[in-house]
């Protein structure tokens, strides 16, 4: 099998990577957002039940959420499974949200309660004061622990071979099995220039938001 087949294939296999990684960002940060509200709410079986939501998400390993996502529905309504790639961002998307609330929270909450009083003194509703004072300097305090995440997501993508979603590193498994090791170790390559635009795009952000400092 030529280079460029392999090439091809694997790059096929990557896009599913590309997919796992975009539908966990776009649904897990809103989730995030909400979690981190409900963590903070003073309605106290609300923050209960989303710290300890929190706790569990963050305290077992992504490979059995992935287990659980996949597996438990056809356990509890045989013959109805999901389809191995939504179970699979779902349980992305699941994860990631407790992670990104806990960066939400300690970011609002790090923000000086002065400016909130002085936002209520000049008659601000609370929703004008979270829209004008403190999302702004939310979203400068969050970037860089959430750009870790997000470079942590580029990676974690990989463990959804673990219910067999044929993303790059189990296309270069099957090739291994042909007795052609070197795609497991070009798939790397793969996540070098996936991360290195990523890292990019977040040093611009930061550089961007630098007027905060």
């Amino acid at each position: 099998m030529s280079f460029l087949t392999v090439n091809m294939m694997l790059g096929k296999s990557f896009l599913l990577n590309c997919e796992i990684f975009f539908v966990t960002l776009l649904l897990s940060l809103p989730l995030g957002l909400l979690l981190s509200f409900g963590s903070m709410s003073r309605i106290k079986p609300l923050s209960w039940i989303s710290r300890l939501y929190v706790y569990l998400m963050r305290s077992t390993p992504l490979m059995l959420q992935l287990a659980v996502v996949y597996y438990v529905p056809g356990f509890l309504n045989p013959g109805h499974i999901l389809p191995r790639m939504t179970a699979a961002c779902l349980a992305f998307v699941l994860n990631y949200a407790a992670y990104f609330s806990e960066i939400f929270r300690g970011g609002i909450q790090g923000i000086p309660k002065g400016q909130q009083e002085a936002g209520q003194v000049l008659g601000l509703t609370k929703g004008q004061i979270f829209r004008n004072i403190t999302l702004l300097q939310l979203i400068k305090r969050i970037v860089p622990p959430i750009g870790n995440e997000v470079i942590t997501l580029v990676k974690d993508t990989s463990l959804a071979n673990f219910i067999m979603v044929k993303e790059v590193i189990a296309m270069a498994k099957e090739f291994g099995n042909k007795a052609m090791i070197w795609p497991l170790f070009y798939t790397g390559i793969f996540f070098l220039i996936f991360n290195g635009v990523v890292t990019l795009l977040l040093n611009r952000t930061e550089r961007k938001l630098s007027y905060f400092q």
